[in-house]
């Protein structure tokens, strides 16, 4: 749902980090999750690597949503579902996130890497859990299968067991509070008014009376 959209946002900047230039990183320079070619697509033509360390918050919401959330239409997917396919599109593509979706999704969706009505019918179809546990294992094993899997393997294991949990948890609505009853007062006892109890004669006579109601019966 595009309301997780500020959420799951921050959810994944925690996983990406800060300024990385990792040779091993087919990506290259990123600052943020947000590779230069992203940053030049929709923030800054001609930005440089300094731009790129500098980039702002504003811009880095915009890449993230135009070229990740949008392209998997994170704003039509179920809660928890948006949050495990646009972690998994900025790890490994919207393409790649897309297909593997389609593929959780069984029988008779057409795996082609982009997410339409016939796709999000189907995923509405399912339990949200079930969806995300079968996505995050098939991510799981395609990171397993890449040549890089030694070098990063172990943070993106890590990476996705949090995405699984935290999915879930966005996607099992939270129980409904009971509302406390309010105590019954007790009953209160019969009490003369203050200007009877003042006066003497109703105030004997009040007394007489209670001690014939207070007698019990032989």
């Amino acid at each position: 749902m595009d309301r997780n959209f500020q959420q799951a946002l921050q959810l994944v900047l925690k996983s990406e980090g800060g300024w990385s230039e990792n040779p091993a990183d087919p990506g290259g320079a990123t600052m943020k999750g947000v590779t230069l070619t992203n940053f030049r697509r929709y923030g800054k033509a001609d930005a440089t690597k300094a731009d790129l360390r500098k980039i702002s918050d504003e811009q880095i919401a915009t890449v993230y949503r135009r070229f990740y959330w949008d392209a998997v239409a994170g704003a039509e997917l179920p809660d928890g579902v948006d949050y495990a396919v646009f972690d998994f599109a900025v790890n490994s593509g919207p393409g790649r996130a897309a297909k593997y979706l389609q593929a959780a999704c069984g029988v008779g969706v057409v795996q082609d890497g982009r997410i339409g009505p016939a796709t999000l019918a189907a995923v509405r179809a399912k339990p949200s859990g079930v969806v995300i546990d079968t996505l995050c294992d098939a991510r799981l094993s395609f990171l397993k299968r890449l040549p890089t899997w030694p070098t990063f393997g172990k943070g993106w294991q890590s990476r996705v067991v949090a995405v699984r949990i935290q999915a879930m948890m966005m996607a099992t609505p939270a129980p409904a509070q009971p509302v406390p009853a309010r105590p019954a007062a007790p009953p209160a006892s019969p009490q003369p008014p203050a200007a009877v109890e003042r006066n003497p004669f109703w105030a004997g006579l009040f007394a007489i009376l209670k001690a014939i109601l207070g007698r019990k019966s032989p």
